[in-house]
């Protein structure tokens, strides 16, 4: 018998492809499609028997050979049951959330998420769910004191987006398992190559995605998915199908696409962001920086037991001495360091965040400005020379401030 050929870097390439159903091409075809025709009533009357267990193809809406693909690879790599493509990563979002709660329920949501997944709780007050947020830092038994008989759902991300604070997935599952509270991760910033919360401890019931960033790669597509235990599957699957939830057949693609260097493309990620965050903590004018794969950064330990590498996404805090126009003149000066909204393209990023105003009191221990940067393919040695540049001007803007 030949042994298993299923290495992570052989499941990227070959994950959700089959040539012999496709005709002999590596790639699967882009299935342009809205409307199916059945070749009989017997057949289009089995097709609405279970719109969850679908074996062929009934409407766009529900899932074309395309998005079924994407939603194949991704399943196998995270080690799940079976997955939802979705036209965002908000929209995973907020159809996993919207998936599990009903009124009168109560949630726990993290206090470093992505700001539009807390914008989305806050609104759930509208429907009659109750949001509350927990310090990223937070234990199994301060989870435990927070549960309450009507919470539903915890929500967390790991590390938390623009603050990099990483979270005791096992603790945190093992107390919500017990407790009967359903748990989802964002794992957009560790992708399946660093990080698999479904197989971490007790594990989440469901993974969201942000495919737009890591998973695709290149900058040019707008793109959600889910990925779900065999009992989540059902719940999330239909709340796709209640909200009209659907990917486009060339974004789908595009992931799919994406997977294939996903493994490479992440290692280098790691390599770049790593080095620029070693070399940009020792600068003048630089209070810390955030990235739990530096051995000083706070999250370090748990990372090192609970990720395979790192992304290259990272935050880093100035000095309290800076003032916005000195950044802006900072940000303005920089050539290869887009000021753009998004990451995990091959372009290196830099957005200035403001954590304190989108928190809890006091949950954010930081007191100077905060930049998050992304490393992406240029060589480091450019990379180093425009971000010094950058802050050069940045050293240069206070101390004209402070002569005048």
């Amino acid at each position: 018998m030949k042994e298993p050929l299923d290495a992570p870097d052989t499941r990227y390439v070959h994950a959700g492809s089959d040539p012999r159903r496709q005709g002999g091409y590596v790639n699967p075809p882009v299935h342009h499609a809205s409307t199916v025709l059945y070749r009989d009533v017997a057949e289009m009357d089995a097709s609405q028997a279970d719109p969850l267990k679908r074996g062929g193809p009934v409407y766009g809406r529900f899932g074309t050979p395309t998005s079924r693909a994407f939603e194949e690879a991704l399943t196998e790599l995270e080690g799940g049951h079976a997955a939802v493509a979705t036209c965002s990563g908000l929209s995973a979002i907020t159809t996993t959330i919207l998936a599990y709660v009903r009124a009168g329920d109560h949630i726990l949501v993290s206090d470093s998420v992505y700001l539009p997944t807390r914008t989305f709780c806050d609104s759930l007050a509208a429907l009659g769910v109750e949001t509350e947020y927990y310090r990223p830092t937070a234990d199994g038994a301060a989870i435990a004191r927070l549960i309450r008989p009507h919470t539903r759902l915890l929500y967390l991300e790991s590390p938390g987006s623009t603050t990099f604070e990483v979270q005791d997935i096992p603790a945190l599952t093992a107390v919500c398992r017990a407790r009967g509270v359903a748990t989802v991760a964002d794992n957009t910033w560790a992708t399946p190559v660093f990080h698999r919360p479904l197989a971490l401890g007790a594990g989440v019931d469901a993974v969201v995605h942000s495919a737009t960033k890591y998973l695709t790669g290149h900058a040019d597509s707008i793109l959600g998915a889910v990925v779900c235990t065999e009992e989540s599957y059902p719940l999330v699957r239909a709340a796709a199908m209640r909200l009209g939830q659907c990917a486009s057949a060339d974004d789908t693609y595009l992931g799919l696409r994406g997977l294939r260097t996903l493994g490479v493309r992440m290692a280098r990620h790691q390599e770049q962001g790593l080095e620029l965050a070693d070399w940009i903590a020792g600068r003048e004018g630089v209070a810390a920086v955030l990235h739990p794969g530096l051995p000083g950064d706070p999250g370090h330990a748990l990372w090192r037991r609970d990720f395979t590498g790192a992304a290259g996404l990272f935050g880093v805090e100035l000095d309290p001495s800076f003032g916005k126009p000195d950044i802006d003149a900072m940000l303005d000066h920089l050539r290869l360091f887009g000021l753009g909204h998004s990451y995990g393209g091959y372009e290196s990023l830099i957005v200035p965040t403001d954590p304190v105003s989108r928190r809890l009191p006091d949950t954010w221990p930081g007191r100077g400005p905060l930049l998050r940067l992304h490393a992406g393919f240029e060589a480091m040695s450019d990379l180093k020379r425009d971000l010094g540049e950058g802050l050069g001007v940045l050293l240069a803007g206070r101390a004209a401030a402070l002569k005048g």
